[in-house]
C-alpha cells in the first residue's frame, strides 16, 4: 500500500488516489481526451463520467488493497492534471510492476511526466519492495521515450502488436528499470 505524498513542482501534489478524485479524474480525462486518444485504447463515452471514474477507482484501490496495483493522482489546488499507475505488481523472486500516466493536456511540457515517473519509481523501491519495473510505448510516442529514459529506464526490445490502442493492435517499445539489488 502507498502512503507517502511529495511536490513534484510548486502547485502539483503527487498523492495516492481516493474514491473522492473520480469528478476530478472525470474533468480532466473529458478535458485531455483528443490528446490522449492516439495514445490509449478507446473508450467509451461514458468513461468520461464521475460514475465511471468512481467505479475505476474503486476497482483500482481494491486492487491496491490486495497488493496488485498503487494509483496515484497528480493534484494541482484541487484539480487533477494527471495520474500513475504501477499495476501487475508481482513480488516474490519477479518484484516488478507496470507503470503507466498521463497528464493533463494543459500541463504538459512542464516536467509532471517526469517528475511523477521519478517518485512512483522511488516509491515502488521504498514502499512496495519492488526491483524492477517496466513500462511500453507506441513505437512512435517519442515524448513518452524520453520521460522514460530521463528517468532511468533502459529499452529491452518491441512487442509486436502488444496492446489494443486507438482501435488496432499497436506494437511497443518496452523498458525497464532495475530499482534496487534486493534479494527477496
Amino acid at each position: 500500500m502507498i502512503t507517502e505524498i511529495a511536490r513534484i513542482a510548486p502547485d502539483v501534489v503527487m498523492r495516492p488516489a481516493t474514491p473522492e478524485d473520480a469528478e476530478g479524474l472525470a474533468r480532466s480525462r473529458a478535458r485531455s481526451r483528443a490528446h490522449l486518444e492516439p495514445w490509449e485504447p478507446s473508450r467509451p463515452e461514458d468513461y468520461f463520467t464521475r460514475q465511471a471514474q468512481a467505479a475505476r477507482l474503486h476497482a483500482q484501490l481494491e486492487e491496491c488493497r490486495a497488493g496488485r496495483t498503487a494509483p496515484w493522482v497528480l493534484d494541482r489546488d484541487g484539480d487533477i492534471v494527471g495520474s500513475v499507475t504501477m499495476s501487475n505488481i508481482v513480488l516474490g523472486p519477479l518484484r516488478s510492476g507496470s507503470l503507466g500516466y498521463w497528464i493533463d493536456v494543459d500541463h504538459i511540457g512542464r516536467g509532471l511526466a517526469t517528475a511523477a515517473v521519478m517518485f512512483a519509481c522511488r516509491s515502488a523501491d521504498t514502499e512496495l519492495g519492488l526491483h524492477r519495473v517496466e513500462a511500453g510505448t507506441l513505437l512512435d510516442n517519442v515524448p513518452s521515450q524520453r520521460v522514460l529514459t530521463k528517468c532511468g529506464f533502459e529499452e529491452f526490445g518491441v512487442a509486436p502488436e502488444f496492446l489494443h490502442i486507438n482501435g488496432a493492435w499497436r506494437d511497443h517499445r518496452l523498458f525497464q528499470r532495475i530499482l534496487n539489488d534486493r534479494t527477496p
